[in-house]
């Protein structure tokens, strides 16, 4: 179930809501936790069982970790938590990695002459990077004692499957919702007032503007393997770019918007990053939670940059590879993992990632970063290393002016105003970020901008999700 459909916008999200707002508060967490599970099975079906069955590995693990019988015994207690880890990342391993490791051997088989090996084909269960991610991020908070274990079943399914950020995000990090899990005292109606202009919105940078890029991305890059100009190759990797940006974040905008509105303040994921000055600082702007889980349950345990510049150097690339193949069991993606790492290493050897330029300078530095990251989203899009390559090859080898057919005919009068459109956020100031505006207070500028988005931008969205003009979410296929 998507947030941008039919059932969900008219149905689900309705009548969630009328429940939370007419039963008891101390039934908040009941209601979302079989809200949530109903989201889930309306989606993944039978995966479900696999989600409750990490849910009850990881709950008991916690527990164990912070009984009291175990306090003195670490050994113990890590071994617990090893346990939980091993057990979570072999989930991940099975249904996401499988498959591609399975055809590397039967690759490498076939090349060394010995015959074809069988190659695993499971469906990826939906969310499962996210909730592996916040299963992992609990057993070790409460092992770090940074909070203790969870004793309600409720307020831990709660945490885990909790339907606004289950199958994208934000990746919630245990310490950072532990204390919101008890919290029931809220009022119902602030919460909706304060969290719908957020989810309208974040609906509008979907359906308005993703949806309607998508197709001149899909075009171009599928022109990749034929006719394909220098043209048509920049103007799928902008159209990608974009499409991307507008899709992800306003996914995030939208849970961010549910969370608020059933009374949990999610972390924000997107600080406008096509303003970025390095690469450095753009990744300090996207996709935050998944940057900031890595660095405190990988970066810092690996050493951070306390050691030496060669460890720094170290943990960067290893950051950035599993960066990469958490996106998907795909070359592509690793590729885009370890080419923004090497990046990342140039800026920390330069001195480059320190960002202090003013005036024409700095517009340089946003103008390269930005470049620099459209090259790095064509690994991300391409659906093999092979069209990665032939992409960048139309894109810096002059290869003619026009456009494919194809893609010449997707890119409608409406797709190109909407493209040009959705370029100008790469213009705008890198501290305005509209989402936070929205929930600013009861500045005029604040209260137009809600008036705006509540009126214009979501009603406009909700009749294309009408029309069938939605699509899916492109971070659920991660």
């Amino acid at each position: 179930m998507s947030f941008a459909s039919p059932v969900f916008l008219w149905f689900f999200m309705p009548a969630t809501l009328v429940a939370y707002w007419v039963l008891p508060r101390r039934w908040r967490n009941g209601l979302v936790s079989i809200a949530s599970l109903l989201f889930y099975t309306w989606g993944a079906g039978a995966y479900t069982f696999l989600l409750l069955s990490a849910i009850a590995v990881n709950y008991t693990a916690g527990l164990l970790i912070d009984a009291d019988r175990y306090a003195d015994r670490r050994r113990v207690r890590r071994a617990v938590l090893w346990a939980a880890v091993a057990f979570d990342l072999g989930i991940l391993a099975i249904w996401k990695y499988a498959g591609f490791a399975s055809q590397q051997v039967g690759a490498l088989s076939s090349a060394l002459g010995l015959g074809g090996s069988p190659v695993i084909e499971l469906a990826l269960p939906i969310g499962i990077s996210f909730f592996t991610f916040h299963h992992l991020s609990y057993v070790v908070d409460v092992y770090r004692q940074s909070r203790r274990a969870q004793r309600s079943p409720v307020q831990f399914v709660t945490y885990i499957a909790m339907f606004p950020q289950l199958v994208a995000g934000p990746i919630v990090r245990y310490h950072e919702i532990s204390d919101q899990l008890a919290d029931t005292d809220r009022n119902r109606l602030d919460d909706f007032a304060l969290g719908f202009p957020r989810f309208a919105w974040g609906l509008a940078k979907k359906v308005v503007i993703a949806d309607t890029i998508a197709p001149v991305a899909d075009a171009a890059f599928a022109s990749a393997d034929g006719d394909m100009t220098t043209s048509a190759a920049w103007l799928g990797a902008l159209a990608y770019t974009l499409q991307l940006y507008f899709d992800f974040s306003g996914y995030s905008d939208m849970a961010i918007g549910l969370g608020l509105m059933i009374g949990f303040k999610l972390p924000e994921n997107f600080d406008r990053p096509y303003s970025a000055a390095s690469i450095t600082d753009f990744w300090r702007r996207w996709h935050m939670s998944l940057s900031r889980w890595f660095r405190d349950y990988v970066y810092i345990p690996l050493g951070g940059n306390r050691h030496g510049a060669a460890k720094t150097y170290r943990n960067l690339i290893i950051i950035f590879v599993a960066t990469g193949f958490w996106h998907g069991a795909n070359w592509t993606f690793l590729v885009w993992g370890v080419y923004h790492g090497a990046l990342m290493l140039v800026e920390r050897r330069s001195g480059w990632g320190v960002v202090t330029s003013t005036g024409p300078a700095l517009v340089f530095r946003r103008a390269l970063t930005f470049l620099l990251v459209v090259i790095g989203w064509v690994f991300f899009r391409a659906e093999s290393m092979g069209q990665a390559m032939n992409v960048l090859h139309a894109m810096f080898v002059p290869s003619g002016l026009g456009l494919p057919d194809a893609v010449s005919a997707s890119l409608t009068n409406t797709r190109s105003v909407v493209l040009l459109l959705a370029l100008l956020v790469v213009l705008l100031p890198g501290s305005f970020v509209l989402g936070r505006v929205l929930e600013a207070g009861r500045s005029w500028r604040s209260s137009a901008t809600r008036f705006a988005v509540m009126a214009f931008a979501g009603p406009y969205a909700a009749v294309l999700v009408a029309a069938g003009t939605f699509s899916p979410f492109l971070y659920y296929q991660f």
